[in-house]
């Protein structure tokens, strides 16, 4: 599917980003969501936050997304066992970045078959390089 629509009146609208974020923490979703800001590569993010793992099981169940963001850190069901469990039974998976707690804890992700892995303390620029590396720029 392409990234840009254009319509007959000659507009050009370029199809957003739908990223689905999960962290239990409010204060991790926030600092993500400011590090990546509101676009990636020229296309606006649609934000979906969730809080609970079964709020993200009902998400990926009834919506479709470009990326999702787990993290790993979060308390009684991690993004690490959330990213294997959607790999193992989601027959369409997103590309899933893990947020994890140090640099050490890498081999984790590889684990969880995530696609790829921030630590804590999250880095803005490394954040928004990593989301930025799962779309390509915008071409109209």
């Amino acid at each position: 599917m392409s990234d840009v629509v254009k319509h007959e009146s000659g507009d050009v609208v370029v199809r957003k980003a739908r990223i689905l974020l999960y962290s239990d923490d409010r204060n991790v979703r926030e600092k993500v969501r400011f590090a990546v800001g509101p676009t990636t590569h020229g296309r606006p993010i649609e934000w979906v936050e969730t809080a609970t793992h079964a709020a993200v099981t009902d998400q990926l169940d009834s919506s479709t997304f470009d990326l999702v963001i787990l993290d790993g850190e979060a308390a009684k069901v991690g993004g690490m066992g959330i990213a294997r469990q959607m790999r193992h039974e989601l027959f369409s998976c997103p590309p899933i970045l893990l947020l994890v707690g140090r640099p050490g804890d890498a081999w984790l992700a590889t684990w969880s078959e995530a696609d790829a892995a921030v630590s804590h303390p999250l880095d803005p620029f490394v954040v928004r390089d990593a989301v930025d590396s799962f779309f390509a720029p915008a071409t109209a």
